[in-house]
């Protein structure tokens, strides 16, 4: 398959790329999101700075990031606990 070059602008500024045709969407929509950030953290913070604007969001998208990770591990850890209470149940009925 080949690439395609693209262009994805983010904060007033081009950044070509070279791509498969099955990220080129969801690049374009990063992009999108990103812009939509940058304005929101513009707005809401009234800063104007394009460095400190990205600097922002990236660190506020880290901490999702690592805010989601540290759910899900819960959430495994919480379905691995009832698996196994599960497995013991449908042990003991077969064994018992």
């Amino acid at each position: 398959m080949s690439e395609l070059s693209i262009k994805i602008r983010v904060a007033d500024r081009d950044y070509p790329m070279r791509v498969s045709p099955t990220d080129e969407e969801r690049l374009r929509m990063a992009g999108r999101l990103l812009n939509e950030r940058v304005k929101e953290f513009r707005e809401q913070y009234g800063i104007q700075d394009k460095q400190d604007l990205l600097a922002m969001i990236a660190l506020s998208t880290m901490a999702d990031r690592l805010k989601v990770s540290k759910e899900k591990d819960g959430t495994d850890a919480a379905l691995t606990e009832r698996l196994t209470r599960l497995d013991q149940l449908l042990s003991s009925l077969v064994l018992g």
